[in-house]
């Protein structure tokens, strides 16, 4: 995203600053006065540019989440075959870079405000269809369409609980072992299906 006016700079800013405090104290414990202080900026300035602390919840989920969604679109580009899409999904989701302790704490505090704020409700029902949707559209070239379903079900399934195990800071959940787990799923209802990535 092309940032070009000091407005969009400074609320990129904050976002990342609110990423920052629930990461280390969670959402419940996240505060604008916080958010502000982890910016170097008054709270007053967080006001200005966010309604209140929700509205700063989804604008962090938001950004978060079209990151995510880039970089599944990069790879997804440069893939040949349907596993190689389907694997490119996998690996964006519980790859190094963002499957990290850090992250999945701001994740998970954030999906425990979802049940009481329903704007963040949507934002994962969004998504959450868009993964199914890419998983899809890998799985159905290879797999009877109910059996795509199914499949593409359990493996966005997996893919939560290994985030919240994650966030609840189960140490021995390494994005290696997420993979392998992964993998492993793939490999038993797609036997003789190569799902290693390829050099992207």
């Amino acid at each position: 995203m092309k940032l070009t006016k000091l407005s969009d700079i400074r609320r990129q800013e904050l976002r990342r600053a609110a990423v920052t405090v629930m990461q280390r104290e969670g959402a419940a414990a996240t505060t604008l006065e916080k958010v502000a202080t982890e910016a170097g900026a008054s709270k007053g300035i967080v006001l200005h540019y966010f309604r209140d602390k929700q509205d700063l919840f989804e604008q962090a989920m938001r950004e978060a989440n079209a990151d995510l969604r880039d970089r599944v679109v990069r790879r997804l580009r440069l893939a040949e075959t349907p596993p190689q899409r389907l694997w490119a999904i996998v690996e964006e989701n519980l790859g190094a870079e963002v499957f990290r302790p850090p992250h999945g704490h701001a994740w998970l505090s954030l999906c425990a405000e979802a049940p009481r704020a329903p704007r963040l409700a949507r934002l994962q029902r969004v998504f959450h269809s868009r993964m199914h949707s890419n998983m899809m559209s890998a799985l159905t070239p290879l797999l009877p369409r109910d059996e795509a379903e199914a499949l593409a079900l359990t493996l966005s399934a997996l893919i939560d609980g290994l985030w919240v195990r994650l966030g609840l800071g189960d140490r021995s959940v390494t994005h290696e072992i997420a993979l392998d787990l992964a993998r492993r799923l793939v490999a038993r209802h797609l036997p003789g299906v190569e799902v290693i990535s390829r050099d992207f």
